[in-house]
């Protein structure tokens, strides 16, 4: 049986999408922020660098959302939520999901946190918040332009784990000035997926009740 490591809403909501769409049996840990347990000496010995979510699959220990949707992608290929290895498909997969992890999500991150780079200076923080959301809102036009020409989904009419990873992290972004809703072909997207049972059961899992994304 899978564990996984979660906080509601965090990044481990893109793997729980997906753990419930595989339909494998797995458990759910809460590590409470609120308490700061992932700073916890229990927490740092899976998951080093206190941070969520970390996946426990038997001797396997994997932290980093991206590359835990990997591994459940790979161990379920039945689920068949990302093409054939080897295939030109599937290394668009691999591109979407590195943009969204590396790129969109990065950005949202600085845009949440801005005073993680600039302490306590409140004009500096202003600055980076503003330019990481200036650039985060570049990025969903870049989707937004990629699911008009192949959409509705990022692999055309099929769903893969890339679609779940970019439903978490419009969660995010809704308090930005142009929302990823504020882009209709986003919007289209987060509103198929966002229906699907997987992913309501995931958002309820974690107690997150009302708009998903």
């Amino acid at each position: 049986m899978y564990q996984l490591h979660y906080f509601p809403s965090n990044a481990n909501a893109a793997p729980h999408m997906v753990l419930e769409e595989i339909g494998h049996e797995y458990e759910l840990v809460l590590v409470d922020r609120a308490s700061n347990t992932q700073k916890s000496k229990e927490y740092l010995e899976i998951n080093p660098n206190g941070r969520i979510p970390t996946l426990v699959d038997g001797e396997l220990v994997l932290f980093e959302a991206a590359a835990i949707v990997l591994h459940l992608v790979d161990r379920h290929p039945e689920a068949d939520l990302a093409p054939k290895v080897g295939t030109p498909e599937r290394a668009r997969f691999y591109q979407w999901i590195t943009f969204l992890t590396n790129s969109l999500q990065e950005e949202l991150m600085i845009w949440q946190y801005p005073d993680r780079l600039t302490g306590t200076d409140a004009a500096a923080t202003e600055i980076v918040r503003n330019g990481a959301e200036k650039r985060a809102g570049a990025y969903l036009d870049v989707i937004d332009r990629h699911l008009k020409a192949n959409g509705p989904l990022f692999l055309g009419d099929k769903l893969s784990a890339v679609d779940f990873y970019l439903v978490m992290l419009s969660r995010w972004a809704r308090p930005m000035s142009n929302p990823p809703r504020s882009r209709p072909h986003i919007a289209r997207l987060l509103d198929m997926v966002g229906a699907l049972p997987a992913v309501r059961r995931a958002y309820e899992g974690e107690g997150v009740t009302g708009e998903i994304c």
